[in-house]
């Protein structure tokens, strides 16, 4: 279950990440960061799983719930 939800379809695309990365960073160990995007955030899978070293990429999930409707969970180990 999520410890913190963003839903970042309102925030400006430069503001995203900075603002994923500050609310990972501040997760305890074993929580994950929810985020609700407007498109499939596999970049940001990517960058995590180079950058992000307690970032759990075995256990990452994503789900489109609907048109322009993306929610990802980013688990931290």
């Amino acid at each position: 279950m999520p410890e913190t939800t963003l839903d970042l379809r309102d925030v400006p695309p430069p503001e995203r990440h900075p603002m994923i990365h500050a609310a990972f960073e501040a997760l305890d160990s074993g929580t994950a960061l929810e985020i609700v995007n407007d498109h499939e955030p596999k970049p940001l899978f990517y960058e995590f799983r180079a950058e992000v070293e307690a970032f759990d990429a075995e256990n990452y999930t994503c789900e489109r719930r609907d048109a322009g409707e993306f929610v990802a969970t980013l688990p931290k180990e």
